[in-house]
């Protein structure tokens, strides 16, 4: 596509958009009266103005039925995790059977490790990226821990060559060679928080796979956000939090998918709780575990029900908007920050911003990260007073995301605009 730095084109752009009246779908937070610019959904995405009648009708059942509500609420809540599959499958690239919607990210991660991280003295290794999001950075060390390893040998971090931001996938396929059988699993996150940057996940899934490794990803930054194929790039496991792009509310109930292979595998290791018992059996209150053959065998608990109501409405929304139109329109946006921001660098005497997100569309979401070359602190708080909701990692990066389901061109252009009259 060829971009124009101005502000006729962007709303050209919007006026031809097809998912243009979605942004109508959500409470956009106000400053002064008029719409943020909303950049954080990587962080909390927005709420669907839906999402008060969903929870609403969850709330009216159980003030109405008490605990019937679990088999006469108008959607029954013994069995109201399995809405989920249908939807969730084609945003993850995965068969219905693979996936489950529980608990929290990080809960479910150290779950999950518990059946694929299963160190010997010889095969102990994790591989993740050096500056993993920190949640994930602490469930790798305590696990190492537990299985009394020294996270300083267990743990292996691959680190961007000297003076670039981003991972090379050649760099992290030799890590992975390097350390050969003594890797347990490679778990890396599907895009890196802070450089954005989208990992090739199915070239990592074949390069662990090849030293006799698990692979599994941390999503949350890619859940909802880029295509995804999990069942075809052959990965293990995988697990997401839905309050970022997929706007289900702060702290909202989590993803987990489990490969075909494994999911009827009662040998695998797991922690186990009764919501993942066989269901026909279930309230016979027996001893001995006997798992659900599918990812549901890894429920531990029954299902939060308000939780899992904004998880729906959100749901439905990308269900209507089709996931073909919001990668499109995803890397349209992004591109043309890319571009917007290439031409302030371009008109000014030296380099101001060097984005460490890649360029490649095929190797990043909807995140750009800016590393602000002069003033970058600065730049950002008169942002935010200025109507803009960013955020700012240190030392001196400012992460936006337009994302294609509330964001607009001319945002990203009045965005850039003032980015460039603030540089200025």
């Amino acid at each position: 596509m060829v971009y124009q730095n101005t502000l006729a084109f962007s709303k050209q752009m919007d006026e031809a958009d097809p998912l243009h009246e979605f942004k109508s779908y959500f409470y956009i937070p106000q400053h002064e009266g008029k719409d943020c610019i909303y950049f954080t959904g990587n962080s909390l995405g927005l709420q669907p103005r839906i999402t008060t009648q969903y929870v609403q009708q969850e709330l009216d059942d159980w003030a109405k039925l008490g605990v019937e509500g679990h088999f006469q609420a108008k959607h029954p809540w013994m069995p109201y995790h399995e809405i989920f599959p249908q939807q969730l499958s084609k945003i993850v690239g995965c068969k219905e059977a693979e996936v489950v919607v529980m608990n929290q990210l990080t809960v479910n991660l150290h779950l999950l490790m518990v059946s694929f991280y299963r160190p010997t003295q010889h095969r102990y290794k994790i591989i993740c990226e050096a500056k993993a999001f920190p949640s994930d950075q602490y469930a790798f060390e305590t696990q190492a821990r537990y299985h009394g390893f020294d996270p300083a040998d267990a743990v292996v971090e691959i680190a961007p060559r000297e003076g670039e931001h981003a991972l090379r996938t050649e760099d992290i396929i030799q890590t992975i060679r390097k350390h050969g059988d003594s890797v347990a699993v490679v778990l890396l996150g599907g895009i890196n928080y802070y450089t954005g940057q989208f990992f090739d996940l199915e070239a990592i899934s074949k390069a662990a796979h090849a030293v006799g490794a698990y692979a599994g990803f941390d999503l949350a930054h890619a859940a909802g956000n880029v295509e995804l194929h999990l069942h075809d790039w052959n990965i293990d496991f995988a697990c997401w939090c839905s309050y970022k792009y997929l706007n289900s509310g702060p702290g909202g109930v989590a993803g987990v998918y489990i490969h075909e292979k494994h999911i009827a595998n009662k040998e695998l290791p797991r922690f186990a709780g009764w919501w993942g018992y066989k269901k026909d059996t279930r309230f016979k209150m027996e001893k001995g575990f006997d798992p659900i053959p599918t990812a549901e065998g890894w429920q531990l608990s029954n299902a939060p029900i308000l939780s899992m109501a904004a998880h729906k409405a959100a749901l439905d929304i990308f269900e209507e908007a089709g996931m073909e139109k919001l990668h499109t329109k995803r890397k349209q946006l992004a591109g043309y920050l890319h571009y917007l921001l290439a031409e302030i660098n371009r008109r000014h005497a030296e380099k101001v911003i060097e984005v460490i997100t890649p360029a490649d569309e095929n190797e990043r979401g909807c995140q750009v990260s800016m590393l602000m070359l002069k003033r970058g602190k600065e730049i950002f708080d008169e942002l935010v007073k200025q109507g803009v909701i960013a955020d700012w990692r240190e030392p001196n990066v400012i992460r936006v995301a337009p994302v294609p389901l509330y964001n607009t061109f001319e945002e990203v252009w009045r965005f850039a605009a003032l980015v460039d009259k603030l540089i200025s």
